[in-house]
């Protein structure tokens, strides 16, 4: 790794897929880890672009009439303007189209070429035409064979061009093996193992125009296009001057960090590397898969309308909650669930509770207690303080987030922050700064209102890579100044400017409610009487222990017009239920009663009597009727049902 640079890339985006939760996913990750390291000093580039060639491109503009090229250049704008939307500071946005892309495509293929890297032979089997991919008899899917073939796999036979792919095969494990942090987390890493220990078929990286005329067409052969994988990946590349300009090909290759899905793994995890080792160009320092945002437990997907609009939630809850969500609710390599109501959730406990609510808190006293002014307050908290104690909280999410970021864990980095801050409405707790407002000496309000503008700041600039937006907007109320922070003083105590004048802001993240459930059609009153039960499976109805009971006494609850406390026999064991039947039946008339009651319940305390159970009783309209058993002799403690 090259000492205070930081070179970091998203996979190119299809054009033809509308921009969903994992692209703004991988591409708000991008964005943090890019403003996490400007704000270290480091020579910081951050590339996104989009896959702009293909077959699937090529149909959907004949589909629309048009030229393939005013086809992309139609459906890239949806990105653009995304990024731009969600505040992405990418430094460049390659499009594959571009001439600086495949005029650097075309100088690879025809080096291969020359070097005996590529070759040219018939292909007799399998295509998958909806990955663009040729594959053998054993990718087919379960309950398919090469003679039940599924609708988008079709039998091939045609000339292609070939990239000697396997000659690589055993050099890529030794270097997977020798360099554990070249693919992550590391059970990916043990997944691309797993492949690589079959054999590996040489790459085709060609399509006959007769088939695909959409592409970068080979420079040794006009009557062939690029397979649009040998074409996307070398973007990475191509990007940062790769046989254009060495100088900056110096200083930005190769790339530190490589985000992908796990859907793409083995493009970048076996085609990538085997490319480059043949170019002679040196291995990315880390390719890191994430995970898949789920619909709940269920992958999102077009065909089932379950895919999160990115767009959408950025309008309702603000660009910074969704980056914040994002970023703190999935481990990287795992998948996560994305649901409105967890959304909902993590952003009223972690930003309108927990960072909103100490934010109004302080600031609120600062502008009544302190005439809108930084107050006065000593230097670093004693040791043994609560002061102090906070301060040592804040000190710990500096050390955290620094070294989780760098583990690729911001969830957990976010997550020290948080507690920091949970630590700091505790604080407030614990002082009562309310309480000190009244005393004739407010140094000691000062003090707490000061020790807790100092936890904001450290917090809002850790928080900035995550929510620029909104912590700069914290920073400005808490008279931390307009500037982006500065790494340096985060773990310096007392850098907010005594006496410093305050503007009053609005509240960072207001409340959001729950999503309410859809209201449920009234019945028509020809379907009047006609009730819909949810049914149970028998096991369910055996959960509850019915038995019988003998009413030994009964006493009116005092102070409770419809309840009766009852002393009951249960096969000999006493115990005691509050029942509200005292409307319809009087002590008296209950007592020496066999009624049944469910003897399984959780005790419950009513009026500050305890219940250990519940009768049973037939009501309709205003009459109710206990439920009894006939047999004078009958035994109490019976198993019903």
């Amino acid at each position: 790794m090259k000492k205070d640079s930081f070179y970091v890339t998203t996979p190119i985006y299809y054009v033809n897929d509308k921009p969903h939760i994992g692209h703004a996913y991988t591409t708000m990750l991008a964005d943090m880890l890019a403003r996490s390291h400007r704000l270290l000093g480091h020579d910081t580039w951050f590339l996104t672009g989009t896959d702009e060639h293909g077959q699937k491109v090529q149909e959907a503009a004949d589909k629309r009439g048009v030229p393939p090229q005013e086809h992309v250049d139609t459906m890239v704008k949806r990105f653009e303007e995304l990024w731009e939307r969600l505040e992405i500071t990418h430094d460049d946005f390659i499009r594959t189209t571009e001439t600086r892309h495949t005029k650097i495509v075309q100088e690879i293929l025809q080096d291969l070429y020359d070097r005996g890297e590529i070759y040219q032979a018939e292909y007799d089997g399998l295509y998958d035409v909806r990955s663009e991919t040729f594959i053998t008899e054993k990718d087919l899917p379960e309950g398919f064979s090469a003679e039940n073939l599924p609708d988008h796999v079709k039998v091939i036979q045609e000339t292609n061009y070939f990239f000697k792919m396997s000659k690589y095969q055993e050099w890529l494990i030794s270097y997977i093996e020798e360099n554990p942090e070249f693919i992550q987390p590391d059970f990916r890493r043990n997944e691309t193992l797993g492949f690589l220990r079959k054999d590996l078929s040489d790459l085709c990286i060609s399509r006959p125009k007769s088939r695909l005329s959409w592409g970068i067409e080979l420079p040794f052969d006009d009557e062939y296009v690029t397979y649009v994988w040998f074409d996307a990946l070398v973007n990475y590349i191509s990007a940062v001057g790769y046989r254009s300009d060495d100088e900056m090909f110096a200083r930005r290759w190769p790339a530190q960090v490589q985000l992908i899905g796990k859907d793409i793994l083995t493009t970048h995890t076996v085609y990538w590397p085997t490319m480059l080792k043949a170019m002679g160009v040196a291995m990315p320092q880390t390719i890191f898969a994430h995970g898949w945002w789920l619909s709940g437990k269920d992958k999102m997907s077009k065909s089932t309308g379950n895919v999160v609009n990115p767009l959408e939630y950025a309008e309702r809850f603000g660009v910074d909650a969704l980056r914040y969500f994002l970023v703190a609710e999935m481990s990287l390599g795992q998948d996560a669930s994305f649901t409105e109501e967890v959304f909902i959730k993590r952003y009223n406990s972690d930003l309108a509770n927990d960072l909103g609510n100490l934010t109004s808190r302080v600031l609120k006293m600062v502008h009544t207690h302190c005439d809108s002014k930084v107050p006065v307050a000593s230097a670093l908290p004693a040791e043994g303080t609560p002061e102090a104690d906070l301060w040592n909280h804040v000190q710990t999410a500096v050390s955290e987030m620094s070294r989780q970021v760098e583990n690729m864990r911001p969830d957990l980095g976010v997550a020290a922050v948080m507690t920091a801050i949970r630590e700091a409405n505790k604080y407030i707790g614990v002082r009562a700064p309310w309480k000190q407002a009244k005393d004739e000496n407010l140094q000691p309000l000062y003090e707490t209102l000061y020790v807790s503008m100092e936890a904001l700041r450290v917090c809002a600039a850790l928080l900035y890579p995550v929510m620029p937006a909104k912590m700069m907007a914290l920073r400005t109320q808490i008279g931390a100044g307009v500037d982006e922070p500065n790494v340096d003083d985060l773990k310096v105590f007392g850098k907010l400017v005594e006496g410093a004048s305050l503007e009053e802001g609005e509240g960072l993240f207001p409340r959001h409610q729950k999503p309410k459930a859809a209201p449920q059609p009234k019945p028509s009153k020809k379907a009047a009487n006609v009730v819909t039960v949810e049914e149970i499976a028998i096991e369910d109805f055996f959960k509850a222990q019915l038995k019988t009971a003998k009413v030994l006494e009964a006493v009116a609850v005092e102070g409770a017009d419809k309840l009766l406390t009852l002393q009951l026999d249960v096969g000999g064991e006493q115990r005691q239920i509050i029942a509200g039947i005292a409307k319809h039946y009087t002590p008296e008339q209950v007592i020496g009663k066999m009624i049944i009651i469910v003897t399984n319940l959780k005790p419950a305390v009513i009026r500050g009597v305890e219940s250990r159970g519940m009768l049973l009783a037939a009501s309709k309209g205003k009459k109710l009727t206990l439920v009894t058993v006939d047999a004078e002799d009958f035994p109490s403690g019976a198993k019903v049902g």
